[in-house]
């Protein structure tokens, strides 16, 4: 059992459509977990001080779901479980104040600890106290605070789970989703080679047999039906014709962004600035080279210890001054995914503790995206945008201009004319 597992873990980290390489490997999902982790604080903060209010809808919770299920494959529905159902009064977090203060100390609880002992003993917590419709959801947020203790969750991991191991776990329970948990740390530990420490490689495993994309090696000691799984195995499947559009769409919005970054970058360096290229992007080929050829390696004044560093370092291009190395403008390309985490590496950018008298801080987006940029700007979540004066950069302008400024713009006025400052109505 042990070969055909490794077998079908090999065979899996290859597939290009899996969501070993769609989406473990994708670098945008590493620039979440940080943006994800200040949108669960301000849940905290606003249960606590009793301001969170008693709806889903615009609250501080739905904007950090929609910023998880809007990853590719593994996390699309996640919020459904949080949507408020008015008539079975589900999930009752919204309009019972106690369990709705239970959940904001679950929340703080596994944002301030790092123990697996203080995450299950808050599990076990909020479960005695049986809030109707909150079950193991939640570990999804809980994920992105702690991905090597908790493990991602939904149905089609739950029944991935059950196919490669012969259990019986059961939806909407926490003491299933904790026995689940323990066989998945075993099963991770096992496999550690061919996986990861972070427990979404293997939730991604699980999820993708769960969905019917592989199917499970056959429990029983059985030749034939070994034959006919190993046969099955090794088929190159043909994929459906919208499955190679999505995965066709997702490739594209990763060229897409390269080549944006890759504009911003020869432009910054036309305009007389220094350039810092994302920290997890300097490696991506662009034209003949690296997009982080020619720029900054390390970024002046942000050390491990300045307070949000690790996500200043995340922001897809950033222009300094040559001579006094401080920032003059923060870039976000937000080609098609949602531009929470973006922002939110901007306010730690600007209201940090190395805070720079910044000229611009712009997001750069399709034309066609701005309308919804708009929309989501209106969440209580970004209400200190308005003070940052964040800009808006259309792709078509900057394409269009780019070339002309470089050669006879100076400064950021060329930049901030062909933008539009973005203030929530």
């Amino acid at each position: 059992m042990t070969d055909l597992i490794r077998n079908l873990i090999l065979r899996w980290r290859d597939d290009p459509a899996g969501t070993y390489q769609s989406w473990f490997l994708w670098d945008e999902r590493l620039k979440n977990f940080r943006s994800i982790r200040r949108g669960l604080q301000q849940v905290v903060t606003e249960i606590a001080e009793g301001t969170f209010g008693v709806a889903y809808r615009g609250s501080s919770l739905e904007t950090v779901v929609h910023s998880i299920a809007e990853q590719r494959q593994i996390f699309k529905g996640a919020d459904h479980a949080f949507l408020w159902k008015p008539k079975l009064r589900i999930p009752d977090i919204y309009e019972n104040p106690a369990n709705q203060k239970a959940f904001g100390q679950l929340l703080d609880t596994c944002l301030c600890c790092t123990t697996e002992e203080h995450m299950v003993s808050a599990i076990h917590a909020i479960d005695a106290r049986k809030i109707k419709g909150l079950g193991p959801a939640v570990a999804n947020l809980l994920y992105f605070l702690h991905p090597t203790i908790m493990p991602p969750f939904n149905t089609a991991i739950v029944n991935g789970y059950n196919a490669l191991t012969g259990s019986k776990v059961k939806l909407g329970r926490w003491e299933e989703y904790l026995a689940m948990r323990q066989g998945i740390l075993k099963l991770n530990a096992t496999y550690r080679s061919l996986l990861s420490n972070d427990l979404g490689a293997v939730g991604g495993l699980l999820f993708d047999l769960g969905s019917g994309r592989y199917t499970a090696p056959p429990l029983e000691n059985d030749e034939t039906a070994r034959k006919l799984w190993e046969a099955d195995l090794h088929q190159v499947r043909e994929q459906s014709a919208k499955e190679t559009r999505i995965l066709a769409a997702e490739r594209e919005t990763d060229h897409t962004h390269t080549e944006i970054q890759g504009w911003l970058r020869d432009l910054g360096h036309s305009l007389g600035y220094d350039v810092w290229i994302a920290a997890n992007d300097r490696s991506r080929p662009w034209q003949d080279g690296k997009l982080g050829d020619g720029c900054l390696s390390v970024l002046p004044g942000f050390t491990t210890e300045t307070q949000g560093a690790e996500s200043v370092r995340l922001i897809d291009v950033l222009w300094l001054d040559r001579e006094s190395h401080r920032i003059v403008a923060a870039f976000e390309v937000e080609h098609s995914t949602t531009i929470y985490s973006g922002i939110v590496r901007m306010l730690d950018l600007a209201l940090g503790s190395e805070a720079q008298a910044l000229e611009g801080l712009f997001l750069v987006a399709p034309d066609k995206r701005e309308a919804d940029v708009r929309e989501q700007l209106k969440r209580p979540a970004f209400s200190r945008i308005a003070d940052l004066k964040v800009r808006y950069l259309p792709y078509g302008a900057l394409e269009k201009d780019r070339v002309a400024i470089a050669r006879f713009g100076q400064g950021l006025k060329p930049i901030q004319a062909i933008s539009h400052l973005l203030t929530p109505v």
